[in-house]
This record gives C-alpha cells, structure tokens and sequence, in this order.
C-alpha cells in the first residue's frame, strides 16, 4: 500500500498549479487533499507527510486559511509526522505562522544580503542541488538564516540555503514539482524545461523525510 501525503490547496496561495506539479512529481504516493474548511477528526490518521506547496500571495493569509486546522496539523507534526513545504509552505513553518522551525528564520532570498536576484517574478534561478549545478523554477522564494539544519540545496551564486530539512521538516524555496506548463507560459523560460529531473529530485528528497 502507497504512503499516503495531506496536501493543502487555496488557490493561488498554495496553486492548483504547484499541487497538480506535487502530485506528477510523487507518482508512487496517494494524496488526501484538504482546504481551509474544518477537517473530521481522522482526517490526518491515515497521512504519512502533511505537504504545504507553493503560490502567489501574501503569506499572512495563513492566519485566515489555516484557522479552522492549525492546532490539529502543529500536533501530528510536533508529534514527527514529516512536513513538506515549498515556497509558500516553508514561509509557513516560521515563527510568525506554525512556528516549527527551531533558532530558524525563513526570509525573502530576493531581500537577502548579496541575492543575485531583487525582483520577485518567475525566474529559472541558478541552483546548486547535492553539488550539481542547474536552474530551478523560482517565484520570490525563501532562504534560511540560523539555527541548525542540514542544506540539500543552495543558490548557487550566492551559496544562501535554497532547500533543507530539520528533523522532520523539509523545506525548499524554489519549484523542482514545476511542470512544463510553467517553463512554457514563459518565452524566456522554455529552454529551461527540466525534462523531469527536477520532480525526480523532489521524489529524493521526500523519500529522505519518509
């Protein structure tokens, strides 16, 4: 029997788009999907991972969005239930929002020191993944200051954390579920279409937390 992955969608803050990615990414796991309405008690019983992914909006919608199930998910996860979160999702584990993170802040990479980048909009953005250089889907993605953490990926022109787990937390800032739709929607990005790759390296890094 597959394991099974809680993934939240609110459109646009955690995308259809970056869900459906999710899911092409992740052939081999099942997915129970839940919104900002109130879940059953045993919706979570079943649920390996609990996933936040990635969007477009203010990250203090959280308060808003999250209201009705945040004390059930901070209990599964503190618990050492696996958290995925991508772009959207790895902002959420702050101190501001789930406050999972030990000594660990999650910041704008664009408002980072040095940032090779200062505007927010989709890029193909150098990164360095396990000391293999490419370019990864970015939409104002985050970086990682303090604490302790292991870095699985990195921008690579500035070295800043792009991607990390902390116990039982992994976090990325860029989009490795971002499927040829996106690249495509962009002139400028269609010759940086990962052909895959990119969701190969997500199904890592899950497996990782698994």
């Amino acid at each position: 029997m597959s394991k099974k992955i809680a993934i939240f969608v609110n459109h646009p803050q955690c995308s259809i788009q970056s869900v459906n990615g999710v899911m092409e990414a992740l052939p081999e796991y099942s997915f129970k999907i839940f919104t900002k309405h109130h879940v059953e008690r045993s919706f979570f019983d079943d649920v390996h991972m609990v996933c936040f992914p990635g969007g477009i909006g203010d990250s203090d919608s959280f308060d808003d969005l999250l209201r009705k199930n945040k004390d059930e998910i901070k209990k599964i996860v503190q618990q050492g239930r696996p958290y995925l979160g991508i772009c959207m999702g790895a902002y959420w584990c702050d101190s501001f929002y789930f406050d999972f993170l030990k000594g660990t802040r999650v910041v704008q990479y664009i408002k980072a020191r040095g940032a090779c980048t200062k505007r927010p909009h989709a890029k193909a953005i150098p990164i360095t993944w396990k000391g293999h250089q490419d370019r990864m889907f970015f939409y104002d993605g985050c970086t990682f200051e303090g604490g302790d953490y292991v870095t699985v990926a990195t921008y690579a022109e500035t070295g800043y954390t792009m991607a990390m787990t902390q116990e039982n937390l992994g976090l990325i800032g860029c989009h490795p579920e971002a499927t040829q739709h996106w690249f495509d929607s962009y002139n400028y990005m269609k010759e940086h279409w990962h052909h895959g790759m990119h969701h190969k390296l997500l199904n890592q890094f899950v497996k990782k937390l698994l």
